[in-house]
C-alpha cells in the first residue's frame, strides 16, 4: 500500500474508532464495573462482528444492503431494540456492588456477546467499510484489491482494539470515583440514557 495513503488512513481511520458510540460506551461502562481487563476481553466480540463486516464488504455481499430496504430496516429496528434493552438493563442494574468484585457476575462471554450484538445490529457500519475502505484501495498496484482490502480491514481491526482499550482504561480509571451507590446509579443512568439515545439514532437511520 501507498504510504502516502496510508499516512492518510491511519488518523481518518482511528477517528472513526474513537468516536463515542454504543460500543465504546459499552466498554467504558464494562470497565468500570468489572475492570479493565474484562473491558478489553469482552471488546473481542465487537472485533467479530466488524471482521464478519469487513468481509462481507470485502466479497461484496454488502451491496444487498445498499439495495434492500427491508433487510436494512430489520437490521437497524433490531439493533435498536437491543440497545434499549441494553440500556433498560442499565437503568435497573443494581448499584449495591461494583468493580472487579462482581466480575463473575457479569461473565466476560455475557459481555462479549453484548459488545458483539450492539455491533452486528447496526447496518450502518458495514456501510461505512463499503464506503470508506475502498477509496485507500489502488486499483493500479501490483497488490491485488482483495489483498489490500484485507490489510486495510485488519489495520482498521488493530486501531478498534487501540480504541477499545483506550475507552476501557477510562471506565477502569473512573472505577474508584463510584465504588459509592449514588455516583453509580447516576453513570449507570446516564449511559442507560446514552444508549437510548444511540437506539433511537440507529431507528432515524437511512441508508446513504
Amino acid at each position: 500500500m501507498d504510504l502516502s495513503l496510508l499516512a492518510l488512513f491511519v488518523p481518518a481511520c482511528f477517528a472513526l474508532n474513537m468516536a463515542p458510540g454504543p460500543n465504546n460506551l459499552l466498554s467504558l461502562n464494562n470497565a468500570s464495573r468489572y475492570g479493565l481487563r474484562t473491558a478489553c476481553v469482552a471488546g473481542v466480540g465487537r472485533l467479530l462482528a466488524f471482521a464478519g463486516m469487513i468481509m462481507l464488504a470485502a466479497m461484496g455481499l454488502a451491496v444487498v444492503l445498499h439495495t434492500s430496504e427491508y433487510l436494512f430496516l430489520t437490521i437497524k429496528v433490531v439493533g435498536a431494540f437491543y440497545l434499549f434493552y441494553i440500556a433498560w438493563q442499565l437503568w435497573r442494574a443494581p448499584v449495591g456492588q461494583s468493580g472487579p468484585a462482581g466480575e463473575h457476575k457479569g461473565g466476560v462471554l455475557r459481555l462479549g456477546r453484548q459488545e458483539f450484538f450492539v455491533a452486528a445490529g447496526n447496518p450502518k457500519a458495514i456501510l461505512i467499510f463499503t464506503a470508506f475502505l475502498p477509496q485507500f484501495v489502488t486499483v493500479n498496484s501490483p497488490v491485488p484489491v482483495s489483498e489490500q482490502f484485507v490489510w486495510l480491514g485488519g489495520l482498521f481491526l488493530l486501531l478498534e482494539w487501540a480504541a477499545i482499550a483506550i475507552y476501557a482504561w477510562l471506565g477502569a480509571y473512573l472505577q474508584r470515583w463510584f465504588n459509592q451507590p449514588g455516583p453509580r446509579r447516576l453513570f449507570n443512568r446516564v449511559s442507560a440514557t446514552l444508549l437510548g439515545c444511540a437506539g433511537i439514532g440507529l431507528l432515524a437511520a437511512r441508508r446513504a
